[in-house]
């Protein structure tokens, strides 16, 4: 799905947008992913999911405690 640039999104077809990124966005696709397929910026997709009342992911990936850390100060 390509949206013309520089064109306002408003009202239901904005509505209908943001439940089509909604979906996407919690099938495990990112919002930078879903920014270029759709064709427009990192900041819309993220308004439309907080719009779409998407709880958002944190950042990045998981995080494994740095090497030779564990079990220091016990």
């Amino acid at each position: 799905m390509q949206i013309k640039p520089r064109v306002r999104i408003v009202g239901a077809e904005r509505h209908q947008l943001a439940q089509h990124v909604a979906g996407r966005y919690r099938a495990g696709e990112s919002i930078r992913i879903l920014a270029l397929s759709i064709g427009r910026s990192y900041g819309f997709i993220h308004a439309l999911l907080e719009e779409a009342g998407v709880e958002l992911r944190h950042r990045g990936g998981n995080r494994r405690p740095r090497r030779g850390t564990a079990g220091v100060g016990e």
